[in-house]
């Protein structure tokens, strides 16, 4: 995994929880508006979750 996601509002909590889990430490979470997908569906991202 990279080192940030970007994820729609449905799945940030699932991008979260895998944030948590590969880099062992909270992970920031900032609102985003690039035009890009959802790295878990075809929906346009939200968010963009990532290492502190």
């Amino acid at each position: 995994m990279e080192n940030r996601m970007y994820c729609c509002l449905e799945h940030v909590e699932l991008a979260l929880d895998i944030a948590v889990d590969e880099f062992e430490t909270a992970p920031v979470m900032e609102k985003t508006e690039e035009v890009v997908s959802c790295e878990f569906c075809e929906n346009q991202a939200d968010y963009i979750v990532g290492k502190n």
